[in-house]
């Protein structure tokens, strides 16, 4: 059964990432996946939109698929319904990405379990800007 790693595992995942691949990030401003990125350059992330046919998202070039950025995040934050989980865990499988975050409402135990074997560490069903906003406002 998958669990969450704990408090402190996802404190220092926090302060270690600086860029993260939104999968499914939306052009559209009244979009969960909007508001989040948005948040997470404001707490300083460098985001970078996984998206087709888009081109650019606040500021960022968006690109169609995890295969085709220029290079690795530090993690990936998934904004897409559950079905997809696992196409996006053997995308960065192979791509050699070591962090995962499915967002809050996005469950798919298999798919995270096969991330975790493969020495993925994987945060689900959680939100990544919440979660940095509380660490950010207990540390300052």
């Amino acid at each position: 059964m998958f669990t969450n790693p704990d408090t402190e595992v996802i404190r220092r995942l926090l302060q270690q990432i600086h860029t993260v691949a939104v999968v499914g990030l939306s052009p559209n401003e009244s979009r969960p996946s909007f508001r989040v990125a948005r948040g997470l350059q404001e707490l300083g992330y460098r985001i970078i939109p996984v998206r087709p046919m888009v081109d650019e998202v606040l500021g960022e070039q968006a690109y169609a698929n995890l295969e085709s950025l220029p290079e690795l995040p530090d993690i990936v934050d998934v904004f897409r319904a559950a079905e997809h989980v696992p196409a996006i865990v053997e995308s960065c499988i192979k791509l050699g990405i070591k962090r995962l975050w499915l967002q809050e409402g996005i469950m798919h135990e298999a798919a995270a379990l096969r991330a975790r074997e493969a020495g993925m560490t994987v945060i689900m069903d959680r939100c990544l800007w919440r979660d940095g906003m509380q660490y950010r406002d207990q540390n300052s």
